[in-house]
């Protein structure tokens, strides 16, 4: 089944694209699409870490089962501006 995969800010950087198509196999979970996107691109796994995961716009937890066409968002963590 394909889902769409997209990235924000370090995330993006560190993959080099804001967004991917990937195949994965029935009963994949967000947290094993996770390991495989850092197996892919290792230098994610730091932001990972501290990062949120939505699937469909919602946040998910890492155990959620993927569906055909769902779209799965890595929000790294932000740091703010400066002093006011």
């Amino acid at each position: 089944m394909k889902i769409k995969t997209k990235f924000f800010a370090g995330c993006q950087d560190i993959v080099g694209k804001r967004e991917i198509e990937i195949e994965v196999e029935e009963g994949m979970t967000a947290g094993k699409l996770l390991e495989r996107l850092i197996k892919d691109n290792p230098g994610l796994e730091s932001l990972a870490k501290n990062s949120l995961l939505s699937i469909n716009m919602e946040y998910t937890s890492l155990d959620t089962l993927l569906g055909e066409g769902d779209e799965v968002v890595l929000i790294p963590p932000v740091s703010g501006g400066g002093d006011v």
